[in-house]
């Protein structure tokens, strides 16, 4: 039977080395980094460097927990507050969710479509740098002199940044330029590695690789570049627009002189609410390629997994005032993005079906990859059921700006994205470092993580019903709100536990850990038809794919499952 994959073993260039390895000063080293335009290193470079932020964001966290351990805490102050409440929730959403997933696109989608590299390396490296120092800009401002009638540098209007917060009348200082200079680099570098992801994947495919036979996670990234051009412009004009109001007079958001402080909340989420979906994007991607290959089967229903993808795309541009419902929309307004939001669900439910139809009957291997994975399942359906709750206009009235909205989001984006960031570090850290992960490592990251996550944004839930606002940094003692707090931060003892032990196992298995060989999963993509880590070149003979799993059929020609064409 002829191979769905044909390379050419005897093409033989240099072996590959892992990063860090290579021979030469460690001078040399860091100038490879500095000056590469390899999409694997740039790939590497956006994942560490949002870990990286990820622990600054965990840290900016944990204060606000420890303050709001106990009523009437002074552990932090109002200011102190309000700065590490907005530089987390910025640092998350904006310098850890989306770098994180052009990490992964950058290192991967080269791979999986059989190219050499990005369409355009030196845009790829222009988007990363771009994005790093925007990052750097932001957390610079603690480093500046506080403005003269300011508190502190750090912006502190929340990572919303809502009108008339924004003012020169209420942020005198020049937190708020910091703010808004840092997201427009960061905005610029995202939309270049986006519209470069785009150009990748329709121009860049090897022979054989129609669209049809696109892996979902080249789908999935496809999806999320489209959304970023779209919706990062709407972000980019609305930090123009504030800086034209703070220093130039335009008065968009002064609504004393005929501008509108909802204006700014219209322009800003229909970027936020896209953006959601940007950051879920990935724990699609990732658990779309990782639950398949761990239950021994093809993805179930690959066409109509592909269709609820670009649905979602389309109708989450659609659905932004849904974070609007108490600003005074009409009742005609209201019900439209009432209907949208719950039309929304129906392919993102349709894709949780497929993910546990892709389980059922096949041939489970609970390796970490899969482990975090069904975490997510089981955490997303939470956050998935809380936001049909939200969508829901007289329900949203209740709990709006409530803990119970902390608690929904935090499902979506730490229950969902992170825990599939982690399925799918552990997935290809073999193929990015030769090396294996240590399992007992992982299943206590594992173990610590969940039940500090749990612990942390289930009693949130509660907390919303009592009553709780969020963004308030103390609270009086006869609230009910006592216990459920404790708890909470108790919680983020049990996560920071588990991300010592995540980190440790990189650190570990990096240095001793069991070789990986060029497949050690046993999965069908052309990531894994490479060495690992792959050569600078990627393949030493470009690909021929004739199948969805080309990989896969190449190695079990006889395999009784489906064989699609």
């Amino acid at each position: 039977m002829e191979n769905d994959i044909l390379i050419e073993d005897d093409y033989r260039l240099p072996d590959p080395v892992r990063l860090g390895d290579e021979p030469g000063s460690f001078t040399r080293i860091i100038q490879k980094i500095v000056f590469t335009v390899d999409h694997k290193i740039l790939g590497l470079m956006y994942i560490g460097s949002a870990l990286f932020f990820f622990v600054i964001a965990g840290l900016l966290a944990s204060l606000m927990r420890i303050q709001l351990m106990y009523p009437n805490n002074t552990f932090l102050g109002p200011n102190a507050f309000n700065t590490s409440f907005t530089m987390h929730g910025t640092t998350m959403v904006f310098l850890v969710g989306m770098p994180m997933a052009f990490g992964f696109a950058n290192y991967l989608v080269p791979l999986m479509i059989g190219a050499r590299d990005m369409a355009f390396p030196r845009l790829n490296a222009f988007g990363f740098w771009v994005f790093f120092f925007g990052g750097c800009l932001l957390f610079f401002s603690y480093l500046g002199a506080p403005g003269l009638y300011a508190a502190g540098s750090a912006p502190d209007v929340g990572w919303f940044a809502y009108s008339p917060l924004t003012a020169r009348a209420f942020s005198r200082g020049h937190s708020t330029d910091y703010w808004t200079l840092s997201l427009l680099l960061g905005g610029v570098g995202s939309v270049a590695t986006a519209l470069n992801v785009l150009v990748t994947v329709i121009c860049c495919r090897c022979k054989g690789m129609t669209l049809g036979r696109l892996p979902i996670f080249v789908w999935s990234m496809l999806v999320l570049s489209f959304l970023v051009i779209l919706a990062l412009p709407c972000l980019s004009a609305c930090q123009i627009m504030i800086t034209l109001d703070r220093y130039l007079g335009a008065k968009f958001f002064d609504t004393q002189a005929g501008g509108s402080a909802v204006l700014w909340q219209h322009f800003f989420w229909i970027f936020g609410h896209p953006e959601v979906y940007i950051l879920i994007m990935p724990a699609f991607a990732i658990t779309s390629e990782v639950i398949p290959v761990f239950s021994r089967k093809p993805i179930f229903g690959y066409p109509i997994m592909v269709a609820a993808l670009v649905s979602i795309s389309f109708i989450s541009l659609g659905v932004w005032a849904h974070h609007m419902f108490c600003v005074g929309m009409t009742s005609l307004e209201n019900a439209f993005f009432v209907t949208s939001t719950l039309l929304v669900s129906i392919p993102t439910g349709i894709k949780i079906f497929n993910w546990i139809a892709t389980m059922y009957g096949g041939r489970l291997r609970f390796e970490l990859p899969l482990i975090f994975a069904v975490g997510f399942l089981f955490q997303f359906l939470i956050a998935g059921l809380t936001g049909v709750m939200l969508a829901v206009a007289p329900f949203d009235w209740q709990l709006s700006d409530s803990y119970f909205v902390v608690a929904h989001f935090h499902y979506v984006l730490i229950g969902g994205l992170l825990f599939t960031i982690f399925s799918g570090i552990y997935y290809w850290y073999p193929k990015a470092f030769g090396r294996m992960p240590n399992f007992k490592l992982g299943l206590w990251h594992f173990v610590f993580f969940t039940i500090g996550f749990h612990m942390t944004f289930l009693p949130q839930h509660f907390l919303g019903f009592l009553g709780m606002p969020r963004r308030i940094y103390t609270y009086q003692a006869d609230r009910g709100w006592d216990e459920w707090n404790f708890v909470s931060t108790i919680g983020v003892l049990f996560q920071a536990v588990g991300i010592l032990f995540f980190v440790y196992n990189l650190i570990y298995s990096y240095i001793r850990g069991e070789s990986a060989g060029e497949d050690p999963w046993d999965a069908w993509t052309l990531e894994w038809a490479t060495t690992s880590p792959p050569p600078d070149y990627n393949f030493a003979e470009m690909p021929v794919v004739k199948s969805r799993r080309p990989l896969w059929d190449a190695k079990h020609p006889d395999d009784p499952d489906w064989k699609y064409e």
